[in-house]
């Protein structure tokens, strides 16, 4: 290379190995490639998961209420509520669901591991849900804690291979952190007319998330922060997950439905409180989506 073209250019620009060093390729903004991309691939923007299979898919209900006691975990009153409207909520969108009440760590496994082994070709999805207290990457199971990885990994695709390019849902119930979200402005407690129905905190953190496409992850709140519970009405994510999904489920784009829950969620501060501190402070979820097309769950023909 001369060291004119050098000098004039400020360096040099290669691509595939050739150096460039005329005076015109130096004012050009000059992409290089690492590998073939074919040009001929269109991206719509509007494409669906294909749902119209024979079956919706199955949903997995993991409700742990009570637990060992030597693990020193609170049990957790309202999340039957949570359960019960879940059930309802997904049935009505078709859902074949099996919920499971106080599970030990091996009976988690094993009824986790049939879903991963089933064959889920004639359905279009599949979901699962944990309704727990947590700690670190894990929820709890009645006697012992479970890897949120290890759930997940089960369903990626060289381990559940009918369930390639389908929707993966798993929807958490749990505390991410030891932090309550402050309000930014004030504004009424929403319980504070129901003096039974009190609102509670789960302990635990989430933090991992799954590698591979078609999954979505949704938090009940922000990763380290206290998701609230009400002893009576259950959580607040659920409680507003399952009216948003009887309002809309059936014509909303998921994670629209899911972005509107955020704000459902944001709306509400705590009101009666067994934490004193927590007292008017706020909570919002999140998602981690994975999705490679939008996602409706429009009614079965």
């Amino acid at each position: 290379m001369s060291n004119t073209a050098e000098d004039s250019c400020g360096g040099s620009t290669t691509q595939d190995s050739k150096t460039i060093t005329d005076k015109a390729a130096c004012t050009e903004n000059l992409t290089e490639t690492d590998a073939f991309i074919r040009s001929s691939l269109a991206l719509d923007p509007a494409e669906e998961y294909k749902m119209n299979n024979k079956r919706r898919g199955l949903a997995l209900i993991f409700n742990q209420e009570h637990f060992f006691w030597q693990l020193g975990l609170s049990i957790r009153h309202g999340t039957n509520a949570d359960r019960y409207n879940l059930e309802k909520r997904l049935k009505d969108l078709d859902f074949e669901v099996k919920a499971y009440d106080n599970y030990k760590l091996n009976e988690v496994i094993e009824k986790i591991s049939e879903a991963a082994q089933d064959n889920h070709s004639d359905a279009d999805c599949f979901l699962l849900v944990f309704l727990s207290h947590g700690e670190d990457d894990c929820v709890y199971a009645y006697d012992a804690k479970i890897s949120i990885q290890d759930i997940t990994s089960l369903f990626k695709g060289d381990k559940c291979r009918s369930l390639v390019g389908k929707p993966k849902i798993f929807i958490l119930q749990a505390c991410r952190g030891d932090k309550h979200d402050e309000p930014v402005t004030p504004c009424d407690a929403v319980d504070s007319e129901i003096k039974t129905n009190e609102v509670v905190v789960d302990a635990s953190t989430i933090h991992t998330l799954p590698a591979g496409a078609d999954f979505i992850m949704c938090y009940s709140v922000a990763e380290g922060y206290y998701s609230h519970r009400e002893t009576i009405n259950g959580s607040w994510y659920i409680q507003d997950l399952c009216e948003l999904l009887r309002k809309y489920g059936d014509s909303l784009e998921f994670t629209e439905l899911l972005t509107l829950i955020n704000r459902k969620v944001s709306m509400r501060s705590v009101g009666n409180c067994n934490v004193r501190s927590a007292i008017g402070k706020k909570q919002v979820p999140c998602f981690a989506s994975m999705l490679t097309k939008k996602l409706y769950f429009r009614p079965k023909q």
